[in-house]
């Protein structure tokens, strides 16, 4: 699985030393559950994708089995009984159940006046989506905030989110109210002043990337948002209730993890899978999920058309050596936000790379569609032939299901981000796993403007979440933490829009005492004007000035935290969704145990200058 944020993949590895906590017969019981249903996902951790014990005894026994009944395992889990998930939930966390329910919301909790505060308009300030805006630059102009009001922030409430041992989903703040979804597959909409919920909704499965509002039925104020079943829904932004809901792929692994994109009353929904990590084990038949993007109206529901980013349908290529039948071409994920073009009508994605063969020009690249028809109308593949999956890994027990071990894993994890220069010249600018910046041209066909090396890359490493842009500069946070070395973290680096010249770069700061920890930064960015924002592995968000790099503020988020909610949370390394921006407040959620993220945590922050 890549770049995924929700509880780590639990594997075999970590159940080998004995738990303090449990009999012998019941850790045999525990092992031999795991042995039969958690294959792959051993394959996977025991290849550094999992977390490490240390990680898994953090959690608490509640934050591990919300995982396995209705969290990022519960596939994986399907068929085990609610006694044996408590079991493995215990053995895990080293840690026994409650006799409480686990982080009971109070009615207090609650807003008192949701009916009357809400305005279904989408005026005001407001970020909304992914990036603020479809064109993903993930700049907010008018944040009510200035530059020299940032060492000035201080935290005004925190929100805790029950069970959950990773808090990542891109907060979305509309109207007054903020909308953010949970690996659990919560989407709550709170008061942005107060914390205080107005309502809850429980999607079918966890829900990874931020919402986005706009009209649905009946022209009403609509929450749009996707879930790690490949489900797409539309919620009414008043009360919460269930307007439509439709499931956009049938492949059984395929999920929605980047957020939808609205334009014009349709709907455009990222399709991603988690197929990447399975062919880590040899029996796997590797591999049949493709990426894709599916075209929704938004009032109803209804497919308008969908478009696969490989257009050629996987079919058998042979068998492995340990006999299993292979499959291709597959891949070419869309993890991230499809970047809207209402000028020329495209749609743009980033895509990810092939899990088989044969390779696709589609994978790692750039790739344009046609708003109203689906058709790919140009692609710009930045890394050639890059067919990786679970099984390359360089510690894997079985190459069987690997092409070639030595290909890299550079996908584009991120959203491309459509900016428009000073001089009135349109630009594409993306961030590669390859540890590159790239500039193409919207109005050329995606042609290459500039690319501009900013440190190595990998399955782990280089431009993950995503970049931000103002209408100067590109900033882009790279993680070069090979290997999670607590001295090695990368950076954040400004780049010129036009050249692609690197105007600063500043180090990732040391973690110094702190352990576990990893410095990297693989939090998307946020900017204002004089300020980006920037999150890290280990728990720190920082704020660093857009003209020098340096750094203006840094609150360390690793701790325990006093919730207007009554959750117990504590904070920990922050990366997927960036801080949002808006009224003059500053949203983040810290909390993240998968791919770097070596502290878990649960909790929303929002911060204001007193």
């Amino acid at each position: 699985m890549k770049h995924l944020s929700y509880l780590p993949t639990i594997c075999l590895a970590t159940v080998c030393a004995s738990a303090t906590v449990y009999a012998q017969d019941n850790a045999k019981v525990a092992t031999d559950v795991f042995k039969t249903n958690c294959a792959t996902c051993h394959d996977a951790g025991a290849d550094g994708r999992g977390p490490g014990r240390d990680v898994l005894r953090q959690m608490s026994p509640e934050q591990i089995f919300t995982a396995l009944d209705k969290g990022a395992m519960a596939r994986q889990a399907a068929q085990l009984s609610l006694a044996e998930k408590r079991l493995l939930a215990e053995f895990l966390s080293e840690k026994r159940f409650s006799n409480l329910p686990p982080n009971p919301i109070p009615r207090s909790a609650f807003c008192s006046n949701s009916e009357s505060t809400f305005r279904d308009s989408l005026d005001g300030p407001a970020w909304n989506g992914w990036g603020v805006t479809t064109s993903n630059m993930r700049f907010q102009p008018a944040a009510g905030l200035s530059a020299q009001d940032v060492p000035r922030l201080k935290l005004i409430w925190a929100f805790g989110f029950p069970g959950e041992s990773t808090a990542s989903s891109q907060p979305v703040v509309v109207g007054g109210r903020l909308y953010v979804g949970s690996v659990a597959g919560n989407v709550y909409s709170l008061d942005a002043k107060t914390g205080c919920i107005h309502w809850m909704f429980e999607a079918l499965a966890g829900v990874r990337g931020a919402v986005t509002i706009g009209k649905g039925p009946g022209g009403r104020l609509a929450v749009f948002f996707g879930d790690l079943e490949t489900n797409a829904y539309a919620v009414n932004a008043r009360t919460g209730k269930q307007l439509w809901r439709t499931r956009v792929d049938d492949h059984p692994i395929t999920r929605i993890t980047g957020s939808p994109s609205l334009y014009n009353g349709t709907l455009f929904v990222p399709i991603a899978s988690r197929e990447e990590s399975q062919p880590g084990n040899p029996k796997y038949e590797c591999c049949t999920a493709r990426g894709g993007l599916a075209a929704l109206d938004a009032k109803t529901g209804k497919q308008i058309w969908k478009s696969y980013t490989i257009a050629e349908a996987p079919h058998p290529i042979g068998k492995n050596s340990e006999g299993a039948q292979m499959y291709g071409p597959a891949g070419g994920g869309i993890w991230s936000s499809p970047t809207i073009d209402a000028k020329r009508k495209r749609v743009y994605v980033g895509t990810g790379n092939n899990y088989s063969l044969p390779v696709a020009k589609t994978t790692d690249a750039i790739v344009a569609f046609d708003m109203k028809t689906g058709k790919i109308l140009w692609a710009r593949q930045s890394t050639e032939g890059d067919v990786w999956n679970g099984s390359c890994m360089a510690r894997s027990a079985s190459h069987a299901n690997c092409p070639n071990t030595d290909d890299p894993d550079f996908d584009y994890g991120s959203s491309p981000v459509l900016v428009q220069l000073t001089n009135g010249r349109r630009m594409l600018v993306a961030g590669q796993k390859s540890g590159v910046a790239h500039g193409f041209d919207p109005d050329a066909d995606g042609e290459v403007i500039w690319n501009t090396p900013l440190g190595h890359g990998g399955f782990d490493e280089g431009a993950i979440w995503g970049p931000a842009a103002d209408n100067e500069k590109m900033y882009v946070a790279i993680d070069t933490a090979a290997g999670h070395d607590a001295t090695k973290g990368g950076g954040l680096f400004a780049l010129d829009l036009a050249t692609g010249r690197q105007i600063w770069a500043t180090p990732s700061p040391s973690c110094g005492e702190r352990k576990p920890c990893n410095p990297s930064q693989t939090s998307a960015v946020s900017v204002i004007p004089g300020a980006v924002f920037s999150g890290a592995n280990d728990g720190h968000m920082r704020a660093y000035s857009t003209t020098d790099g340096k750094i203006i503020w840094d609150f360390d988020t690793v701790r325990e935290f006093a919730t207007v909610n009554g959750v117990p949370t504590k904070g920990g390394s922050i990366s997927g969704g960036g801080v949002a921006v808006v009224g003059g407040m500053v949203f983040t959620n810290s909390g993240y145990a998968h791919h770097g993220g070596v502290i878990p945590g649960n909790v929303l922050l929002a911060f204001s200058v007193e």
